[in-house]
């Protein structure tokens, strides 16, 4: 049986109500993985089947995008292991999802940028090719982005559906470097932004990239620890008997 929880992990509330209990990322990223082993959680890996094509002309406020979709998620990875397993279904399950957005205001702007049309944010996906990667890179390149990361937990209960969730969404900006065209060209080349939204990866060679990070770093590389163990602290102390059924 896996050992959901670490040796290392901080002896706090949150992490005495997850001992023995079976926790679930519904995700395959070896990032979020990482950063979860880090702060002393081992969760099965099981990832979501969810397509994550929400329409985005669905959300009024951009910032709820990743928040429904790491919902999605969570709760497709919930039902489809209480289906197949009623017996042993999972007492935590964990789902994220990472956007990029350009053109965002740096913190110190007194300037709403909803009143400026000219600087509509766009969404930045996975790069469809180099020259995709490219096109983001010299759009991101001595400028600012916002990185906004949506995470849910879902969790038994006894009420119909027979499950809740919990969300939270993390912003973080990230302030690039004005790096020359070669450099640009250098990191597309290595190929390691194809796989990232935005088309960078902060903890690999894409940190020669960047200037300065303004909030939490591992919300950038694609979970933000901090305020999910601040979510844990809040369920626990909103419900005693959390996790308890």
């Amino acid at each position: 049986m896996t050992k959901h929880i670490l040796h290392h992990a901080l002896s706090v509330p949150a992490i005495k109500k997850l001992d023995g209990k079976r926790i679930v990322l519904a995700s395959n990223s070896p990032r979020r993985r990482e950063i979860l082993r880090t702060i002393g959680f081992n969760p099965d890996i099981v990832p979501s089947t969810f397509e994550e094509n929400l329409p985005l002309s669905s959300f009024p406020n951009i910032h709820e995008y990743p928040v429904a979709t790491a919902t999605h998620k969570a709760i497709e990875v919930y039902e489809r292991m209480v289906a197949g397993d009623p017996d042993n279904p999972p007492d935590l399950v964990i789902a994220a999802d990472t956007i990029v957005l350009t053109h965002v205001q740096p913190s110190t702007s007194q300037t709403d940028y909803s009143i400026l049309p000219d600087y509509k944010q766009e969404l930045l996906e996975k790069p469809t090719s180099k020259a995709d990667n490219m096109r983001m890179l010299l759009d991101l390149n001595g400028n600012v982005c916002e990185v906004v990361t949506g995470v849910t937990v879902v969790y038994p209960v006894l009420t119909s559906p027979g499950y809740q969730t919990r969300s939270i969404d993390e912003r973080t900006l990230v302030y690039f470097a004005d790096s020359p065209k070669h450099l640009l060209e250098a990191y597309v080349e290595s190929g390691e932004g194809i796989d990232r939204a935005g088309g960078f990866a902060i903890q690999g060679l894409g940190g020669l990239l960047i200037r300065k990070v303004e909030g939490d770093y591992n919300n950038v590389v694609g979970f933000p620890a901090t305020s999910f163990f601040k979510l844990l602290d809040l369920l626990i102390d909103e419900d005693p008997d959390f996790l308890d059924i």
